[in-house]
């Protein structure tokens, strides 16, 4: 079966993997990424196109499809969540909600491996000088999901450097000194974009890969049954519909 991932948490990254193999060694038939964040509605169906041409398949060859719910600003999300439930309907395939920080906590354990980081803090971009962000730490075994300590929020970029600083790890250990011991890693957009106070753990993933969401995918789907479609949008849309004018009296 074949499983075709999308996120438009970000920019636009779609993959098509092979998910007839173990989830754990499913193979990448194709990837494409596109990193403007505001041109989903434009980028993201020739990028699926291309992918499938990539893996000379048709369409009709996938299986199921794997999409990221966020949390994102409100267009760009909706893009993704739209395209792939038409996808599944169209095509009577099932598909899976995935939130798209825990597939970029899950990419960072899988680039720090197992001697890594015992905790990820994820930070993306959501305009405004703010970040989606939640924590999540490492899961033994080979790594096919994350355990997730905090819920995703949508906080400043400083303020949650200044929550952090405050708590205390899972060890009971200060966060800023985990950090300082390498034992906590920071990633994301957002640590680069606000990196004067939420500097980034060299190495650590910029975006979701949307191989990797469509692995986890299919992971939670085969554990769970059904996963979650519905967006994480944390806040009101940036552009709201005008409010009529009163007429004078």
């Amino acid at each position: 079966m074949l499983v075709l991932g999308i996120d438009t948490s970000d920019g636009v990254s779609v993959a098509l993997i092979d998910g007839a193999a173990p989830v754990e060694d499913a193979a990448v038939l194709a990837r494409a990424d596109g990193a403007d964040p505001r041109r989903h509605a434009e980028t993201l169906a020739p990028a699926i196109a291309w992918v499938l041409a990539e893996a000379g398949v048709t369409a009709a060859a996938i299986g199921a499809v794997a999409v990221g719910t966020g949390p994102a600003p409100f267009t760009g999300l909706r893009v993704g969540l739209v395209t792939a439930r038409s996808l599944s309907r169209v095509l009577d395939v099932p598909a899976y909600g995935v939130c798209s920080l825990d597939a970029l906590a899950l990419q960072s354990f899988d680039v720090f491996v197992a001697d890594g980081p015992l905790e990820v803090l994820v930070a993306t971009d959501a305009r405004r000088r703010e970040v989606y962000t939640a924590r999540y730490a490492r899961r033994a075994g080979r790594g096919l999901d994350v355990e997730r300590i905090s819920e995703p929020t949508v906080c400043a970029a400083a303020d949650l450097r200044v929550s952090v600083d405050e708590r205390l790890d899972a060890r009971g250990r200060p966060f800023a000194d985990a950090f300082a011991a390498g034992e906590i890693a920071v990633v994301g957009r957002g640590a680069h974009l606000y990196a004067d106070v939420l500097p980034p753990t060299v190495g650590g993933p910029e975006a979701v890969d949307a191989a990797v969401l469509a692995r986890l995918g299919l992971h939670r789907a085969a554990v769970e049954g059904e996963t979650d479609l519905e967006p994480r949008y944390l806040r009101r849309p940036d552009i709201s519909p005008p409010v009529a004018r009163k007429r004078a009296s």
